[in-house]
């Protein structure tokens, strides 16, 4: 950084001037500001080749110089290509299409306001110091041969205390870590339930249900979670207490908790889907899939569906609005076993009986991408926010890097457990893959699988009392109706183009309706009964009478077209709005003060 020099002369006043010496070649300006004798110490590191700097002083004793700022500012640093490309939002919007030049130019305004968050958003990567490290191995060496004792020698002391091994004789048991990875939970088949913040190691609360336990979860915070015992679903705050218990929702066997529409997605064992929003203790989804028994369930972060594997290897997704599945794929010619969505929700990983785990895109519902070929069939398969995959075959757990396109021979890392495994899920913003068996749980170091930079609006680990109830109202005032779960949530912001047009000219028809040509002939009578004039009267007659019943028709159509517009403008009042002043008569209408009558 260049600075300002200062330089002092104790010569007087009245001495005379000495000539300005010639600029050196490659020397910056020098400038008189002062009449004294320079002070402290002062290193040229370089600016001065040569020792000109002493000549120059003691050629101009008596005067002070400063030096000028030499490189013009060359604008801002330029912005990582990769970084702009992670962080747009795709290209811009046409104006060709709008009409008027006042929505045009509110549009091409709008696209600016894109791109400048997209700089933004790049340039601030420079403050993410944290980076992801995976295990780089010597020659000859692979790191699937490195144990877990080997890796807690070689970390520190805070990452060495996050692997550990709890012992407990209440198995099997599910498990699950909350969205900030802060907290644990524990569920065993035999009644025990315990959550622990497993960092720190203190235990929240520890109860024994005295009832069989098939699965757990975590609520929108570490505050309240659910279990799903033998008959119904019951509800439990951090310190043990039971809440609530739902018996429409018998005889679960999976849950999934959707955090952005705090949905609580329950599979039963007889092949019923339904959705509970805990925000205000209602079912608001509830049907058979008819998929059979339904063996392995996960959530798409990316449009909230559900994903169902069922026992013909089939995957189909399911929306809470919607009795029939929005989309289905055939992935294994055998019954599946588990199935897994990544943190962005664009690939499907499933695992079946024929001893292949499939890599699926689930933009266009296509692949396989990648096919991985195990000894046995996996059992539980899990995937890190960095991409890495976790699968678990019997007591045997192997993690595999991100998938490329010459599959992998060799995993990861590769490691061997007490007991079946029964539960698998990667700890978010760690690296620790945590492993539920028949015979406890295990927490295992995977370095590289977990996000190194966590945002703190979405998920904080460090979270204050003040700051989770913050975080507790404003995500019930962002809650996302459960309307708007489809396979493409895009979707939502799109004008449907042909609808509208329809839509358009039915009205449009209506309001511009003719009455049409009616051809009303009346009946001969006898002879000598009515002559040619008063048939011709009476066919009058009936037109005219039929044309003022289609006048009256239409008059109502067009009348109930304008007051849905006009609804469409004013804002309905709520349901427990009382008007103090109301047109229609009532009883009390007698009690109110009567207008005086002007003279």
């Amino acid at each position: 950084m260049e600075t300002e020099m200062f330089f002092v002369d104790t010569g007087r006043p009245d001495q005379e001037a000495v000539e300005k010496p010639q600029k050196v070649k490659g020397q910056q300006e020098i400038v008189v500001v002062n009449k004294e004798r320079p002070f402290g110490k002062f290193r040229p590191k370089g600016k001065f080749p040569n020792n000109k700097f002493e000549q120059k002083f003691n050629a101009n004793q008596g005067r002070v110089f400063r030096r000028r700022g030499g490189k013009k500012f060359q604008g801002p640093a330029p912005i990582d290509k990769e970084a702009l490309e992670k962080h747009s939002r795709g290209a811009g919007a046409d104006v060709t299409g709008v009409k008027g030049n006042f929505h045009r130019a509110k549009l091409r305004k709008k696209e600016i306001y894109h791109e400048f968050a997209t700089e933004q958003a790049a340039r601030t990567e420079i403050l993410l110091t944290e980076g992801e490290g995976f295990i780089e191995p010597d020659e000859g060496e692979e790191t699937a041969e490195y144990t877990q004792g080997e890796i807690r020698e070689n970390v520190d002391i805070t990452a060495a205390t996050k692997a550990f091994e709890l012992k407990l004789d209440f198995g099997a048991y599910r498990m699950r870590y909350t969205r900030n990875g802060r907290h644990l939970l524990l569920g065993g088949r035999k009644g025990h339930v315990a959550a622990l913040d497993w960092v720190r190691k203190k235990l929240h609360c520890e109860t024994n249900v005295m009832e069989e336990v098939v699965d757990v979860s975590w609520l929108h915070l570490e505050t309240m979670y659910a279990a799903a015992q033998k008959q119904w679903v019951h509800f439990y705050d951090k310190k043990g207490v039971e809440l609530h218990c739902v018996k429409r929702l018998h005889r679960v066997e999976r849950m999934e908790f959707l955090p952005y529409h705090f949905l609580l997605a329950t599979v039963s064992d007889t092949g019923y889907l339904s959705w509970l929003d805990v925000s205000v203790g209602e079912i608001v989804g509830n049907f058979h899939a008819k998929v059979g028994r339904i063996r392995s369930v996960c959530q798409n972060p990316y449009n909230a569906l559900l994903c169902l594997g069922g026992a013909k290897g089939v995957v189909s997704m399911w929306a809470p609005s919607q009795p029939q599945a929005v989309a289905q794929m055939v992935c294994h010619p055998a019954p599946l076993s588990a199935i897994a969505t990544d943190s962005t929700g664009l690939n499907l990983f499933t695992a079946g009986q024929d001893r292949c785990v499939r890599v699926w895109d689930l933009r266009q519902l296509s692949g396989p991408l990648h096919i991985y070929r195990t000894r046995t069939a996996v059992q539980e398969l899990a995937i890190s926010q960095r991409g890495l995959m976790g699968f678990a075959m019997g007591n045997v757990v192997e993690i595999y890097r991100k998938p490329s396109a010459l599959t992998a021979v060799t995993p990861y890392l590769r490691q061997r457990v007490e007991g079946h495994v029964t539960g698998l899920q990667f700890c978010p913003y760690e690296d620790v893959l945590g492993v539920s068996t028949a015979r406890g749980f295990t927490s295992l170091l995977v370095p590289g699988a977990g996000e190194p930079n966590f945002d703190a609006r979405e998920a904080n680990p460090f979270m204050s009392l003040s700051q989770r109830r913050e975080h507790e109202v404003h995500a019930l005032l962002e809650k996302i109706p459960m309307e708007l779960i489809a396979l493409e949530p895009n979707k939502v912001a799109e004008v449907d183009v042909p609808t509208f047009k329809e839509r358009f000219e039915a009205k449009r028809k209506m309001m511009l309706m003719k009455p049409p040509k009616i051809d009303f002939e009346p009946r001969r009578k006898a002879k000598g009964k009515g002559g040619s004039v008063q048939r011709a009267k009476n066919k009058q007659i009936e037109r005219e009478k039929k044309r003022k019943e289609f006048k009256e028709d239409v008059r109502e159509l067009q009348r109930k077209i304008v007051e849905e517009h006009k609804e469409k403008d004013v804002v309905a009042p709520a349901e427990d709005f009382i008007p103090l002043e109301s047109k229609s008569k009532s009883v009390l209408d007698r009690f109110r003060p009567k207008k005086k009558q002007k003279k």
